[in-house]
């Protein structure tokens, strides 16, 4: 599967600083100093409606991880999945009358655009669950023959108690875990099950789904976790710097992701950092497909936004915020836009420089977009009410605002 056009990174002058970023698994911030090739892992999208404002929200996050580390002069190696094959994906297939694969790939496709607009930067591997199959079916195998999963009915289970480290990503108690499971996708209550929580890593067949060839398995299509685990495993290997994604993905997906790389290869931790992005919410409730309180990228672009503007909105609110989208949030990111281009239009202003290490500081230190923007703010401001004699201060802050944040003026 490929991803997305990548656009140019302007070079700074100088050289960025370390990333300092809150880690769900401690609770904490912590220093990450990747060496000359950093790694991250983010959960991609399971493809059956558009994109909408919480999943941008959490791509412009870790967008910014990337642009923070570039500018540290390191190499990133990003991956990220596309969930092409899932109850949700066939559900909507079934209930629209369509072909889950015309669907998966449409609404792909759509992503794709999407991100293209908002100049994230791709993934260096982007990586379809289903073309993933044959490197999932020797994992659950092997999990398997180690003892670390087990047959139900056909379907086979991963056990948590295997791993002694289970429950360090999310701190979250056996109660806790049980509710958000049946809430998230699992099965607590399945008879048989030897621990409630056990999750699903390979699905026998079922009368009227897809299915693979699973070998030993038999016929069948993964479980959610095993995928990026496989993905993960295949192009970073243990010990990557960053497992990313929205914050409802810390149990039970990047628990039990864990857990599974853990139990295979007998290594700790999956992740040297576990981050994940706040939700985004609409009419006093979280925007998700589920409820259908969306509002979509392609939508806001098709009413004739600039993408600039929405990708302002996004950072307007600190990533691990919890926020409403609302018009005035929209409206103010259209008017700074605007004043950034106005700024940046003129011939000369006052000096920049500060400016730039302004922006990286507040990145660096757990990614304060809203400091960012405060900063060209104020540089925006100086020149409306100054102006100055630096004729290379306005290309600059131009570069900075495209560099570190993504945002064309």
């Amino acid at each position: 599967m490929h991803a997305w056009p990548a656009s140019e990174v302007p070079a700074l002058p100088g050289k960025g600083r370390d990333l300092r970023i809150h880690d769900t698994a401690t609770g904490g911030r912590i220093t990450l100093d990747p060496g000359p090739v950093a790694r991250i892992y983010v959960c991609g999208i399971t493809p059956y409606d558009a994109t909408h404002m919480g999943h941008a929200a959490t791509y412009n996050a870790f967008d910014l991880v990337q642009r923070v580390w570039l500018d540290t002069k390191r190499q990133v190696h990003y991956v990220q999945n596309v969930t092409d094959v899932d109850d949700p994906l066939l559900e909507r297939a079934v209930r629209d009358g369509q072909d889950w694969t015309e669907l998966a790939e449409r609404e792909t496709a759509l992503f794709r655009e999407d991100m293209t607009a908002l100049r994230m930067l791709p993934p260096r591997h982007y990586i379809g669950a289903v073309e993933a199959i044959p490197g999932i079916v020797p994992l659950v195998e092997r999990l398997r023959d180690a003892g670390a999963a087990y047959d139900l009915d056909g379907d086979i289970y991963f056990s948590v108690d295997t791993d002694p480290h289970f429950g360090e990503v999310s701190g979250l108690d056996a109660e806790a875990m049980r509710l958000l499971s049946a809430e998230r996708g699992g099965d607590p209550e399945r008879p048989g099950k030897k621990n409630p929580l056990d999750p699903m890593l390979w699905m026998a067949a079922r009368p009227g789904e897809p299915s693979w060839d699973g070998g030993s398995l038999g016929a069948g299509r993964p479980g959610w976790h095993i995928e990026c685990v496989a993905i993960a495993l295949d192009h970073l290997g243990m010990g990557f710097d960053i497992q990313g994604g929205g914050s409802d993905l810390a149990f039970p997906h990047h628990e039990m992701g864990a857990s599974h790389a853990q139990a295979l290869t007998g290594e700790h931790p999956f992740a040297k950092a576990y981050v994940h992005a706040g939700m985004v919410g609409l009419d006093g409730e979280k925007m998700s497909k589920s409820r259908g309180n969306l509002v979509f990228v392609s939508a806001v672009r098709r009413d004739g936004v600039d993408p600039a503007a929405i990708r302002l909105a996004l950072l307007s609110h600190h990533y691990r915020s919890d926020w409403e989208w609302t018009d005035q949030v929209l409206a103010d990111a259209v008017e700074r836009l605007a004043r950034w281009r106005a700024a940046v239009s003129r011939p000369d202003g006052p000096s920049a420089d500060a400016l730039v290490e302004e922006v990286r500081e507040a990145l660096a230190d757990d990614l304060d977009s809203p400091a960012a923007l405060a900063a060209v703010d104020r540089w925006a401001a100086l020149q409306g009410a100054e102006g100055g004699t630096d004729e290379g201060a306005p290309g600059l802050v131009s570069r900075t605002a495209d560099a570190l944040l993504g945002v064309a003026l």
